[in-house]
């Protein structure tokens, strides 16, 4: 493998690729080779420890239809890096799908399956294995759907993980009316955020951008609005009642492990771990 890429790098190939561009820019990082800076190789402890600790809030990975009959749930990650997370979801029993919109990064997805599968051990044989889809394409568009497979609201589970935070926060009133599109019914349909990074000045250079979690709280409670920014930081207007087309915060905590990335001096742990779900 090449190189790691300096996080300076990254910033300075996506400065050349403005708005809806940034996917370009993304590719053209990949199709270069390396290893993005906050791609760890493994994934994050905080998403291992809620798949184990809180699947009384986001359910099992076996559900039943209209008729009764059991069915896997599909849990869905965009921006997936090299798919680690997928790996992850499958191996807790749900069939998981990584979007990434480089053809390269799908290549090496699937080279992180075939030769780290086993890896990934099945954490309940009652249940099994779940089925493993990497798929090229937009998140804001729906080709990469019918490739799945997959109907609009048609995930139980999305992930988010450095995908918000690697977006250009003017794309972030799309990036949440998307998991609107995406996400199924309430109770079914869960939005899993692990919020990073909270610690960083609001006003630093991204990606990763300053993502605090009161920009998630405003964006995902108003899917597609225009929210106000004040040096940085989200206005925020009390006056105002919930969007009924956004999604509610059912869950928010402090995860006991997190990458390293994620925390402060002393281990002090910066990111936080939220839930949503559609408020229909």
């Amino acid at each position: 493998m090449a190189n790691n890429v300096d996080i300076k790098d990254v910033q300075a190939t996506l400065a050349q690729y403005q708005g809806d561009k940034y996917v370009d820019g993304w590719a053209s990082l990949w199709d270069k080779g390396g290893k993005l800076p906050w791609d760890k190789g493994f994934p994050n402890p905080a998403l291992e420890d809620l798949l184990v600790q809180q699947r009384g809030t986001i359910g099992g990975p076996i559900a039943l239809d209209a008729q009764g009959q059991p069915h896997r749930r599909k849990a869905l990650v965009p921006g997936c890096g090299r798919g680690v997370d997928v790996l992850l979801l499958a191996s807790f029993g749900y069939d998981a799908y990584g979007l990434e919109y480089s053809a390269s990064a799908v290549d090496e997805c699937k080279k992180e399956e075939a030769e780290n599968r086993n890896s990934y051990h099945v954490r309940d044989e009652t249940v099994g294995r779940g089925k493993v889809m990497f798929v090229q394409g937009d998140f804001f568009d729906n080709a990469w759907l019918q490739t799945m497979g997959v109907s609009l609201n048609g995930f139980d589970i999305i992930y988010d993980y450095t995908f918000f935070c690697a977006l250009d926060p003017a794309l972030r009133p799309k990036w949440a009316l998307r998991h609107v599109q995406l996400l199924a019914p309430s109770p079914l349909g869960n939005l899993i955020c692990l919020e990073f990074p909270r610690h960083k000045d609001p006003l630093a250079p991204g990606p990763p951008y300053p993502s605090s979690s009161e920009a998630y709280m405003e964006h995902l409670s108003y899917p597609g609005e225009e929210i106000p920014y004040n040096e940085g930081i989200v206005k925020h207007e009390p006056l105002r009642g919930p969007s009924k087309a956004g999604l509610e915060r059912v869950a928010y905590w402090t995860p006991k492990r997190t990458h390293e990335i994620g925390q402060g001096e002393n281990g002090v742990v910066h990111d936080r771990v939220s839930i949503w779900r559609r408020r229909d």
